[in-house]
């Protein structure tokens, strides 16, 4: 008896460092807000189940920034749910923005983009966020707008602080938390004990929310461009939208339609993937909402694509104006200093 307690003290403390080394015991911690209903609390930077997050002063999935754009560099802002966010699961590095960032600066575009979601955002808490915290004087901003937020009404704070999903602060050991995040909601569920709420509050009149969203989008679209700044949509599809075949999701015409009458350029996914092989089209999903680190890249090539390549967005092209210029300026001087000698 006398060994008993000793051993069971050193198993739990073994079992406890086992667990802070995974990053258990250092959740990602969220807050209610009454401009975006809830949010990550600013400045975070931790190492979980492997994976690099970080959080900046203003909530954004993002290194900390300068309140003025910094020079001869392109900011974008990008607002979004889950999708953008890429939740636990993804490493900051791997995340879109960072990916579309990386594609920007390796193409001679010097880039910063920010990343302001959080999961289960709708289109009114992104609206919120920009109310709150403004455009942070961008070039541009981008709207990822999923299938699923179509109809997805504007989330609250109401479970931040409750559930062990969205905690307020770190758990005093990471074996509570393995135990009260993750054991006992599985057990609930094998044993159903209780049937846990969906992600997504259900709806009883979808065409309410919809029009309920669209006139969020409206006010989101007149803010941006009241301060002269370019709008455009990154359309996500779920995995059933392609998966096992094409279908066009409920209200998603609509949603087009307006966006086309607005003159607000889409960045549609789905379209684009609908003409990629089925194998391929399988990688770039995790599960059958949020994407892969292949599907992240996908959308980054994507977004590059229309708005550098094909010149949607003009500060792209002013970038690139002013590094071919440049590089004249310097062939042009190698030349005269050559012909001194």
């Amino acid at each position: 008896m006398k060994y008993w307690i000793p051993a069971s003290v050193a198993a739990l403390a073994a079992t406890e460092l086992t667990l802070r080394t995974f990053g258990f015991g250092t959740p990602v911690l969220s807050q209610t807000d009454t401009e975006t209903g809830y949010r990550f609390q600013p400045n975070q930077k931790i190492n979980r189940f492997g994976k690099n997050i970080e959080y900046n002063q203003y909530s954004q999935r993002s290194e900390p920034i300068t309140p003025e754009k910094p020079q001869r560099k392109i900011r974008i802002l990008m607002t979004g749910d889950s999708v953008l966010n890429g939740g636990n699961p993804t490493d900051q590095s791997n995340i879109i923005t960072e990916l579309f960032e990386n594609k920007l600066t390796k193409s001679n575009h010097p880039a910063e983009v920010l990343n302001a979601s959080a999961g289960s955002w709708g289109i009114g808490n992104q609206q919120g966020y920009l109310r709150k915290f403004g455009t942070f004087n961008s070039n541009a901003v981008i709207l990822q707008i999923g299938t699923h937020d179509l109809l997805q009404p504007t989330s609250t704070g109401e479970k931040i602080g409750k559930s062990p999903n969205a905690p307020t602060q770190a758990p005093l050991l990471g074996l509570q938390e393995a135990v009260t995040r993750y054991a006992l909601p599985k057990v609930t569920k094998i044993l159903k004990l209780n049937s846990p709420p969906a992600e997504i509050p259900q709806l009883k009149q979808t065409n309410q929310q919809f029009q309920q969203n669209i006139e969020s989008l409206k006010a989101i679209i007149n803010q941006i461009r009241k301060q002269n700044i370019p709008v455009f949509v990154l359309f996500t599809p779920n995995r059933e939208d392609l998966l096992p075949t094409f279908q066009t999701p409920e209200y998603k015409t609509q949603f087009i339609q307006l966006l086309n009458s607005l003159q607000v350029p889409v960045i549609d996914t789905h379209t684009a993937w609908e003409k990629l092989p089925t194998t391929t089209v399988k990688t770039y999903f995790r599960d059958g909402v949020h994407l892969s680190v292949t599907g992240n890249q996908a959308a980054a090539n994507l977004l590059y694509e229309k708005l550098c390549v094909e010149k949607e967005l003009v500060v792209c092209s002013d970038v690139e104006s002013t590094t071919d210029r440049n590089r004249l300026i310097q062939k042009a001087t190698t030349a005269s200093n050559s012909s001194y000698h």
